[in-house]
């Protein structure tokens, strides 16, 4: 006769049971994450970018933006602090060498030329004044000297006959040093009145010559505010096109402010635009390639200007095809600075799988299963990058994002 089992048994028989089915489930769960691991998720071929590796060459490029300006560009400036009088030219039309652009209020450097010009004639009638007064100096000291002489003469005689008549006992010895007194305060006379005359030539001489001086400073302030009055009517520097003109009539302008700027027509350079981290990288001479839409025009670097603002370096290219019909003033341009080339290399279109250079896991598509590999990535000019290591001739790759599938080591390729 069956005996009922204890209560004790029943819920140990439970528990052992529900322990089997945990891990029956378990392992489930497990072989399937392992069968995923395995196969892998599935993707449509149409929605990603497939790309297959050849052989050839590449050239490592900076990538810089660019602007086209002219090869030769002038600015005309302000030479004074005034306002526009007059504009006789239009933004855009082709000038010729000295053809007049503009007018300035002229009338502060009118007002200056005639105030120099009043002291310069003060100065030449200082001079005048000067050479005068020397001459008429002159003459009072020549007439004074003339007549010294006249009475040294008489002294002199007056003395030579006290000195007979003093041997006679004529005169006596009082009488006799009395004339020659009388010599010797004529004779000092006289040559006091001869250094005279040159003390009034060298003194009237030197102010003469500090106004000859003064007046030599004021023709050349003249020249320049002639000078000045010359550039108020701002002329063409040479033949070409008026790409810049101050064109408000009335308008302020300051010393020194861009009034026009002329350009030569059909006669183009690059200045390109980069970040002061390639800066190191860069020298002039090196091979560039200049894109516009489908046009591609060859060049080299001239010039790297050495001042570097905001983290941006800029250099100046000159174009194998300077006057290429594409080319216009400001236009935006991609420029390619080739830094390194090579040939009989490993290439691939260039896409979001690959993120510089060095060691990568993208994704080798073979038999319809893409299968995680890790290349070896070298050089790249936006395009197509070069592949070092990993992968060989034929081999086809995804190129597109494929970051959701990052933590997966085979993807099927569901066509």
């Amino acid at each position: 006769m069956d005996q009922p089992l204890s209560p004790h048994i029943t819920v140990r028989r439970r528990a052992t049971i529900a322990l089997v089915v945990a891990a029956v489930l378990a392992t489930v769960c497990l072989a399937a994450w392992g069968l995923n691991r395995a196969v892998g998720a599935s993707v449509a071929a149409d929605s990603v970018t497939i790309a297959t590796v050849r052989a050839g060459g590449i050239a490592n490029t900076i990538n810089a933006s660019g602007i086209v300006i002219p090869v030769h560009e002038e600015q005309v400036a302000s030479p004074i602090q005034s306002r526009v009088a007059k504009v006789h030219a239009r933004l855009g039309q082709q000038v010729q060498a000295g053809d007049l652009l503009l007018e300035l209020d002229n009338r502060s450097v009118v007002l200056a030329i005639d105030n120099i010009r009043e002291q310069l004639a003060l100065q030449e009638n200082r001079i005048v004044a000067l050479t005068q007064e020397l001459d008429q100096k002159r003459k009072q000291l020549v007439s004074a000297i003339e007549l010294l002489q006249l009475d040294l003469q008489a002294t002199r005689v007056r003395l030579g006959r006290y000195q007979t008549l003093r041997k006679a006992g004529g005169v006596s010895a009082e009488d006799l040093l009395t004339a020659e007194l009388n010599v010797q305060r004529n004779e000092i006379a006289l040559r006091q009145q001869q250094e005279l005359i040159e003390d009034s030539r060298r003194a009237t001489s030197t102010n003469i010559d500090g106004a000859r001086l003064q007046k030599n400073i004021l023709n050349k302030q003249l020249q320049e505010q002639q000078q000045l009055l010359a550039q108020t009517a701002v002329r063409a520097p040479f033949a070409g096109m008026l790409s810049s003109l101050l064109a408000d009539e009335g308008a302020s302008v300051a010393i020194g402010q861009m009034l026009a700027r002329v350009s030569e027509p059909n006669n183009y350079k690059v200045e390109a635009s980069l970040s002061d981290f390639h800066a190191r990288a860069l020298d002039p001479g090196q091979a560039v390639l200049v894109e516009q839409g489908n046009v591609k025009l060859r060049g080299v670097v001239q010039t790297i200007l050495p001042e570097i603002q905001n983290g941006t370096v800029k250099l100046l290219v000159v174009l194998d095809e300077p006057h290429h019909a594409m080319l216009r003033n400001k236009l935006r341009v991609e420029v390619n600075i080739i830094t390194e080339q090579k040939k009989n290399t490993l290439l691939v279109d260039a896409g979001p799988a690959f993120n510089g250079r060095g060691p990568q896991d993208v994704f080798v598509v073979r038999d319809g299963v893409a299968r995680k590999t890790t290349l070896d990535i070298g050089a790249g000019d936006g395009k197509v990058v070069e592949i070092l290591q990993g992968a060989r001739a034929g081999d086809r790759l995804i190129t597109s994002d494929t970051s959701r599938y990052q933590d997966r080591d085979t993807v099927r390729i569901d066509h």
